[in-house]
């Protein structure tokens, strides 16, 4: 038992969010394209993501710590390997174990639809490691906004319908992009809350390099855009899913309002659950609205 714990807080749960809802949104939006959608293979898709997103968090937790990142003065959750409840080398063997399911999870998405799933899956097993480690770590070079957008964004939800259908379907491109943007507000908040600590550090995010009111206007900008972008499915002859915005334009405001009027601390750990509330929720109505409107 004394090992599930840290396990549990280095697996960092509360940033699946952003593996899941690409899968569960490209899933939805397979079926409503083309009537039918496979259940084993949004199995392996979603195992897949979600063990990525662990192992990615993994590596952060031991590399974070193995340079300094993650201080005493760190305002977020505790951090298993600077804290000392697991050593380095058990945390990137447990990083190592999640990338070796990943990767067994795409054999069978590999069987189904070829090459373009080693296009997709080798580069985003390796960013696992390299957003944080490597020679040139994203999240150390400004970078994190725009690898989620990526990756979290228009890699996954496009690769998801690809799975599904066997096509790359222009409405897939907009999807992920409403997605990437919501997925991009959670790295935002992080890096605003920590700006102070990772300036110490050597982390030069957005945040550090722009300062904070820059790094204000990127989280309005990603929402806002994030919402509006809906009214792109008037293009697509689907109109009824820019009411999948709706959670995004309220929890968006309340969000916004929470980093305008409160410094950068612990606070703003509630505004990242919010954050992730709200991507969870632009799903949900997504999928409400396919179901309910024919």
């Amino acid at each position: 038992m004394s090992l599930i714990k840290p396990i549990l807080l280095a697996s960092r749960p509360k940033t699946l969010p952003a593996a899941v809802v690409p899968v569960w949104a490209g899933c939805v939006l397979s079926w409503k394209l083309t009537g039918s959608w496979d259940g084993w293979l949004a199995f392996f898709t979603l195992a897949g993501a979600v063990c990525i997103q662990i192992a990615t968090n993994f590596f952060n937790d031991a590399i974070d710590a193995a340079k300094g990142a993650d201080t005493a003065k760190r305002l977020g959750p505790v951090r298993v390997t600077a804290s000392g409840l697991l050593s380095r080398k058990t945390v990137m063997l447990w990083a190592v174990v999640f990338l070796v399911l990943a990767f067994a999870c795409g054999v069978p998405l590999y069987l189904q639809r070829g090459w373009p799933m080693l296009a997709i899956g080798v580069p985003s097993l390796f960013l696992a490691y390299g957003y944080t480690g490597g020679p040139w770590p994203l999240a150390y070079r400004g970078l994190g906004e725009l690898f989620v957008i990526l990756f979290f964004g228009f890699v996954a939800v496009t690769g998801t319908v690809f799975v599904q259908t066997g096509e790359w379907r222009q409405e897939a491109l907009l999807l992920g992009g409403q997605i990437g943007l919501l997925s991009a507000v959670l790295i935002s908040i992080n890096n605003l809350r920590d700006r102070e600590e990772d300036a110490t550090t050597g982390k030069r995010t957005l945040a550090v390099r722009l300062g904070p009111k820059f790094a204000i206007s990127i989280i309005w900008l990603e929402t806002k855009v994030a919402a509006l972008a809906g009214l792109g499915w008037i293009f697509f002859k689907h109109p009824e899913w820019m009411m999948a915005s709706a959670p995004v334009f309220g929890l968006g405001l309340r969000i916004l309002w929470g980093i305008i009027t409160t410094a950068p601390g612990p606070g703003y750990n509630r505004l990242l659950a919010l954050a992730g509330l709200q991507l969870i929720l632009f799903a949900a109505a997504f999928h409400a609205v396919a179901v309910l409107i024919h």
